[in-house]
């Protein structure tokens, strides 16, 4: 039998129908029916299915039943986990026709049993991403042999499976990220290196602010289309965006009139700053109408006609304006934009069915080439930040991430405004601590009435105080007064007990056995002492730490393979410093680590974010089965040829859906 990222199941077709998230799900619930149980037959399966979505909820146990005996003869059969799973699609598909369309909670599963994707791409979104991948990583070295790629095939989907293009995406988007040199890059990868790839590029993608819930390592090798197209078009959206804030854009402050309104812009999200530049531009024109998306508003046409006409009326055509049929008027403007030097994103069929992802890629592009504003920044002082304010922003950047790599309902676009509710608050708590929060007395978002918000996040300090957090002179009402300070000290607490609590409910460790900052240091420096290591940690604000040494000596204490020491400075300067930072969060995500920091958290020595690191190290290496640490070492520089287990990230628990 192959085995599937740690999952049996012989036949490629059948694993091809899930995610691997699914499948681990599905084996998970297939060896509690076991357990219950013992042997599992087919007889068995129409009551016991009754706990799977869909399956479940849309068909009777006599249904199920019914139809099981109608497509199997001996219902005393024993259920293998291939079997099991061939059964669930069947069901599933049977589900799907009785409801006559996809059945409640469809989406918890790819496909049912036929080779028919639910989930299905947009062609002119691929081309359009593909486009944009060959004018920004066309001239790279390394990727010059694979590009361009041609946007009517299906190429994309074979070359991001060795992870280099991704990873390099990555770099585009936000400059850093990764450092090139923790990228496994050779014409030919082996398993090993590839699962690498992908683990470097899924961690260095949350890092960067990218929703990868439920997305493995396997996905992308396999080539899962409509999750390989979701993650470059998060991407892509992130690098477009990235100059639609006040630091970047200060001329952004030109859409305000007073301090107070430059502070709500700065809370906003930069889609929602995108939609603000474009209503205060086309008040310039005699367009009347209020843009709230890039879809429903935008079909006709209409307001882009009048936004293009102000920022470049040089290139103005008159029948843009005149003519009344949406697909002429929507290739009018493409020729306008053409003239002004913009990239398309799109093409005037995207535009007439309101493609929401390509348009707003188009406007954005459109921002970065001409934005229309003054080059007169106002002199307003809330644009002057201190060291304070900066350090808050670094933190504020973490937590956010942090926070949006849970899974929670709610996507967080900037802490302080976006926690008032104590909705994320609640559902963090319970991923932290299950069962913690009292959800009969939790109010629901939307909520209207402050009283209700505060609610929530009394009930959120409580129970900080049962976990034992610092909270002296915190009260409720200062989250949803969005008071920063004491809203970072209550998120640090939170994060900090998040990975304390993985590390002791590891199988490795002593018997559930409470962890503490001291025992994740002694951990460190024993690793690193009986790899005959020459540094050490004294404390988590241990300056000495600013050259990476120990950090790198701790990474290859738990993988020896893992560090290139040719690659590593002595960290003597500034820049060797900043060098050795980069090079020890790139190969710990490359590991399987789950971490938010930046190069300077190490250099500076930041203790929280030193914490964090040495906790994330601690927890893969924990977390790995006792054969892969014995077999380590003799792991050759080009790294092992068998498949591996994709890693796990410390939010894992949190990122797996039930199916109960």
């Amino acid at each position: 039998m192959a085995g599937y990222i740690g999952i049996l199941c012989s036949d490629p077709w059948l694993h091809n129908q899930f995610t691997q998230v699914e499948l681990r799900t599905l084996k998970s619930q297939y060896h509690t029916f076991r357990r219950e149980s013992g042997p599992l037959t087919l007889s068995d399966l129409p009551s016991k299915m009754s706990k799977l979505k869909v399956v479940g909820e849309n068909l009777t146990e006599e249904e199920r039943d019914s139809f099981l005996r109608s497509n199997y003869q001996n219902m005393n059969d024993e259920v293998d986990f291939e079997l099991f799973l061939r059964v669930y699609l069947k069901l599933h598909a049977h589900a799907s026709s009785k409801m006559g369309s996809p059945a409640k909670n469809s989406s918890a599963f790819l496909k049912a049993a036929t080779t028919t994707l639910l989930h299905t791409i947009s062609e002119s979104e691929k081309s359009s991403y593909v486009s944009h991948i060959n004018n920004y990583l066309g001239e790279d070295k390394f990727l010059k042999q694979f590009l361009p790629i041609d946007p009517s095939t299906n190429d994309l989907f074979e070359i991001v499976k060795d992870g280099v293009l991704l990873c390099k995406l990555i770099n585009v988007a936000v400059p850093g990220t990764i450092d090139e040199r923790a990228i496994n890059m050779k014409r030919l990868l082996n398993p090993w290196e590839r699962n690498e790839n992908h683990t470097l590029c899924l961690n260095s993608a949350k890092a960067i602010g990218c929703t990868v819930v439920n997305i493995g390592t396997q996905d992308f090798i396999e080539g899962r289309r409509h999750l390989v197209v979701g993650l470059i078009a998060q991407i892509i959206k992130i690098q477009l965006l990235a100059d639609l804030n006040l630091k970047k854009t200060p001329q952004l402050v030109e859409l305000v009139d007073s301090s107070e309104d430059a502070e709500e812009l700065l809370s906003l999200p930069p889609e929602k700053i995108l939609l603000r530049w474009m209503n205060f531009q086309l008040k310039k024109s005699e367009y009347k109408k209020v843009v709230s998306n890039f879809s429903s508003d935008i079909k006709d046409g209409e307001a882009y006609a009048h936004l293009l006409n102000v920022l470049a009326p040089e290139h103005s055509n008159p029948r843009t304006l005149t003519v009344k049929d949406p697909l002429k008027k929507a290739n009018l403007v493409l020729e306008h934009a053409d003239k002004m030097g913009c990239k398309r994103y799109l093409t005037a069929k995207d535009i007439v069915e309101g493609s929401p992802n390509l348009n707003l890629a188009f406007v954005a592009h459109v921002f970065q080439h001409r934005n229309g504003l003054s080059t007169q920044t106002k002199n307003i002082s809330f644009l002057e930040t201190s060291p304070d304010d900066v350090q808050v922003s670094r933190e504020e950047r973490v937590f956010r991430f942090w926070l949006n790599s849970l899974g929670n309902t709610t996507c967080i676009d900037n802490v302080f405004e976006d926690l008032r509710d104590g909705w994320v608050l609640l559902e963090t708590l319970d991923k932290v601590s299950p069962k913690i929060v009292n959800w009969k007395i939790a109010n629901k978002p939307p909520i209207k009435m402050p009283f209700k918000k505060v609610e929530n996040c009394n009930q959120a300090i409580k129970l900080g105080k049962q976990l034992k957090f610092s909270l002296v002179n915190i009260a409720g009402n200062d989250i949803v007064q969005g008071n920063k300070k004491l809203i970072l000290a209550y998120l640090w607490q939170l994060m900090r007990c998040h990975m304390l609590q993985l590390l002791r409910n590891l199988r490795f460790h002593s018997h559930g056995k409470e962890i503490t900052d001291a025992d994740i240091l002694e951990w460190a420096n024993n690793l690193v002492k009986n790899s005959r290591g020459q540094s050490r940690m004294n404390s988590f604000k241990d300056k000495s730490l600013s050259d990476g040494i120990f950090f790198l000596e701790l990474l290859s204490a738990v993988q020896p393979r893992v560090v290139n020491w040719s690659l590593v400075t002595k960290g003597l300067s500034d820049e060797e410093k900043t060098m050795n930072a980069s090079y020890i969060i790139s190969i710990a995500r490359k590991l399987g680590c789950s971490i938010f920091l930046l190069p300077e958290d190490i250099t500076e020595v930041n203790q929280k974010m030193i914490l964090t690191l040495t906790a994330s190290i601690m927890y893969w290496c924990l977390n790995q089965p006792l054969e892969d640490k014995s077999s380590s070492s003799s792991d050759s520089e080009n790294g092992s040829q068998s498949e591996t287990m994709s890693n796990s990230t410390m939010d894992d628990a949190a990122s797996e859906s039930s199916l109960e």
